[in-house]
């Protein structure tokens, strides 16, 4: 007998574990009728670590694995399963073939309790999904009325144009599955449930997909099950590699309990740092959680930009809202990014005022007043130059703040003193300006991202050193 799967694969998996050892029809403890056996309490003694629903995400279609298309659908199905306590243990993605499709869920719905499958549900001819569906499921496709009723609204209310017997199939289902009506949409979504197993049929369209998820997947999966929880607590570091945190935190790891593990995850020369626990009491979960996030704080506290888990950006919004003040941009190399990322944000017309994107030497001499014979003599790409920059686009839009950037993002432009990946950085307030030189070393689009947040987060250093704000 194969070792029982357990925490590694949790509950549903368990069950079918006893019944491929042949032992279907008899008690797994004590040798009697399965009917008279509490599961529970074997499920119990199969486990080290509170018990763990896992899911596995299919996504389906050619564009996938060619790169055409980036698979968000994944990344969003696992957030919003996490909130509920559930784990995502495989992501697959598989083109448009019936075989690798059918071989997936096989396998898939060996290891998990719940298997998501996205795309393939459109009208076109590569659209296999739900006739493969329902000859795995062993079902009869049928005309579902209410899915037909929306689709002729649709068409005739909404789009005002027919509707062809292409589409009309989409109102086709199989007989077998429970149906997930699409408001958004015109494919509707599917559940089924074989051994124990849900499995979740989705459009490929993000949009779709997301509103069947939040409208109906969550509600019937909180309801399934009720007794398991997830905590997390983020917070953001600046200034060193994860290297060097991992060093500062091999004794904290070491001592963590084994439901509570930690996450490194550097983006744009930041890490964040991440706890995650597990378990069925969720009131202790959340106070021993907080007692290793307090910790954490304490250890890290020099490289500490925020505790909780926001982007830098928003991060630097919400400090300019408490203070009341304001922040305009000028930009070169960054061709107005750093505006995009101010502006990303709902509300942030209260403290952005805007930008001036200076990229040729005329624009910066004509709109920010930087100096013919200054740029002649420095360049460009200088800390005279973005002084200036930044003085100036703060006179301008009459600000508290200013961020100025000027650099060399590539590949071409390089100079023997500037080469590819040099960017001077200055942010000023009414009192001070501090001027910093980076050198990258990526490709353009991660040099003009880098560049972006290392001025923000140099905004935030300002910010926080003249409100004397501290997070410690």
């Amino acid at each position: 007998m194969q070792p029982c799967p357990g925490v590694e694969i949790g509950r549903q998996a368990t069950l079918r574990w006893w019944y491929s050892q042949g032992c279907a029809g008899s008690n797994p403890v004590s040798g009697t009728s399965l009917k008279d056996f509490n599961f529970e309490v074997f499920y119990f003694l199969c486990m080290n670590n509170p018990s763990q629903v896992f899911a596995s995400i299919i996504t389906i279609g050619d564009e996938l694995l060619i790169g055409q298309v980036i698979d968000t659908n994944s990344a969003f199905i696992a957030q919003e399963l996490n909130k509920i306590g559930i784990n995502v243990k495989h992501r697959l993605a598989v083109g448009d073939n019936w075989e690798d499709i059918w071989q997936a869920l096989d396998e898939e719905s060996k290891i998990a309790e719940i298997v998501f499958i996205t795309g393939g549900l459109g009208p076109t001819a590569d659209d296999i999904t739900k006739p493969l569906l329902c000859k795995y499921f062993n079902g009869q496709m049928v005309m579902h009325q209410e899915t037909l009723e929306h689709l002729t609204h649709l068409f005739e209310t909404v789009l005002k144009r027919p509707m062809i017997d292409r589409n009309r199939k989409q109102a086709e289902v199989p007989g077998v599955c429970t149906v997930l009506k699409n408001e958004v949409g015109t494919a509707p979504g599917m559940m089924f449930e074989r051994n124990g197993v849900l499995f979740f049929s989705l459009p490929g369209v993000p949009s779709e997909m997301k509103w069947l998820v939040q409208h109906h997947i969550i509600a019937i999966l909180s309801k399934k099950y009720q007794n398991i929880f997830i905590e997390h607590r983020t917070l953001l570091t600046a200034g060193v590699g994860e290297s060097f945190l991992a060093e500062k935190l091999i004794d904290f790891e070491a001592a963590l309990p084994s439901n509570i593990k930690m996450a490194y995850l550097p983006n744009y020369g930041m890490v964040r740092l991440r706890l995650t626990g597990n378990s069925n009491n969720k009131q202790e979960l959340i106070e021993t959680i907080e007692q290793l996030f307090n910790k954490l704080k304490t250890i890290v506290k020099e490289e500490l930009v925020t505790d909780e888990d926001l982007p830098l950006e928003v991060v630097v919004g919400n400090l300019l809202k408490q203070h009341n003040k304001t922040v305009a941009t000028a930009e070169s190399c960054t061709g107005g990014y750093i505006a995009h990322l101010i502006t990303s944000i709902a509300g942030s017309s209260a403290y952005y005022e805007g930008s001036v994107v200076s990229y040729s030497y005329a624009a910066k001499e004509n709109v920010l007043n930087v100096k013919k014979n200054l740029l002649e003599t420095y360049g460009a790409v200088s800390e005279q130059t973005v002084t200036i920059m930044a003085k100036n686009v703060m006179q301008l839009m009459h600000t508290d703040y200013a961020i100025a950037v000027s650099g060399i993002m590539g590949p071409a432009g390089k100079t023997d003193d500037k080469p590819v990946g040099s960017v001077w950085i200055a942010v000023a307030s009414q009192e001070k300006i501090v001027t910093k030189l980076f050198k990258f070393r990526f490709d353009r689009l991660k040099n003009i991202q880098l560049t972006a947040m290392s001025a923000l987060n140099l905004l935030r250093e300002l910010i926080v050193d003249k409100h004397c704000i501290s997070l410690k």
